[in-house]
């Protein structure tokens, strides 16, 4: 399972961070960054809740 981030649209919420602080991080900005593109095994529940409560719909799992 991968996650991509499209940080255009992101408003800096922070709710990946909360949701998955393992997969994602901000920048100076507050602009999502994924720190690992490739969920390790055992977050898979940590990335889809981090896509799911992201507000701008930045995120996405494929």
């Amino acid at each position: 399972m991968r996650v991509e981030a499209t940080p255009e649209v992101c408003i800096g919420a922070g709710n990946c961070v909360l949701a998955a602080p393992d997969l994602f991080d901000q920048d100076d900005d507050g602009t999502v960054q994924v720190l690992q593109a490739e969920v390790p095994p055992g977050q898979e529940d940590e990335a889809q809740e981090a896509v799911e409560r992201c507000p701008a719909r930045a995120l996405a799992l494929g």
